[in-house]
């Protein structure tokens, strides 16, 4: 957990089973656990996609690249988990920006962005979770710039489904469907994706969304929730 300590300014070790530590984020605080490692599919995914990008940043990008990934880092701050913003260097960005498009079969982006910011969309609308056909129905604004260029894409996530009085939802989110980006012809709205997991009436649907863009911008986060129907 990410925080704001009116004690102190800085700690580091375990204390009565909390684990106090930092990074770039800021200081923050864990319950003091043995890790377990599920090694599940999406998991190693994600793992492998890290390590191809950590041996492209070392051996493949060259220093041209390399310095013009960490002007778009200096330039481009992200926020944490508390909506402070904090500035990544850039490797972490160039990770940042690669990950969910190795995830989600795109070309790798070697060629740092120009535009300093993480671009933007229209959050999604319309969203139908049908019970019956184990589906999500997806609405989107297909005149945004994403969904006009090459090689961008809409990113939905989808965790499992919780009851209906659950609030919150935390994931993990899985890659429900990759809405692709079309100079020529944009997609057209709504995409109906076959849902990762069984549906019930009375459950909800906690859904995550990103868009990546052709240049290696990943933007941040809509977080939409939508009940099951019949």
């Amino acid at each position: 957990m990410l925080f704001k300590s009116p004690v102190y300014s800085q700690a580091s070790g375990a204390v009565a089973g909390l684990v106090y530590s930092h990074n770039a984020g800021g200081m923050y605080v864990r319950a003091r656990a043995t890790p377990t490692n599920p090694n599940t599919v999406p998991q190693q995914a994600v793992r492998d996609a890290m390590r191809q990008l950590v041996m492209a940043w070392t051996n493949t990008l060259t220093d041209v690249q390399v310095a013009a990934w960490e002007t778009y880092a200096f330039n481009t701050p992200t926020l944490n988990r508390l909506g402070e913003a904090t500035t990544k260097n850039g490797q972490q960005m160039y990770i940042r920006g690669n990950v969910s498009r190795l995830q989600a079969g795109l070309p790798r982006a070697d060629d740092p962005p120009t535009v300093f910011d993480t671009g933007t969309f229209t959050p999604v609308d319309a969203l139908v979770a049908d019970g019956s056909a184990d589906t999500i129905s997806i609405g989107f604004d297909n005149t945004d710039e994403w969904a006009n260029e090459d090689d961008s894409a809409m990113l939905i996530y989808m965790g499992r489904p919780q009851n209906h009085t659950r609030n919150f939802g935390k994931g993990p989110f899985q890659l429900l469907t990759r809405i692709d980006g079309d100079g020529t012809t944009p997609p057209t709205s709504p995409v109906v994706a076959a849902s990762l997991f069984p549906l019930s009436l009375g459950q909800k649907v906690f859904l995550q969304v990103r868009v990546t863009r052709a240049d290696g911008r990943l933007s941040g986060k809509q977080n939409p929730t939508v009940p099951v129907t019949p």
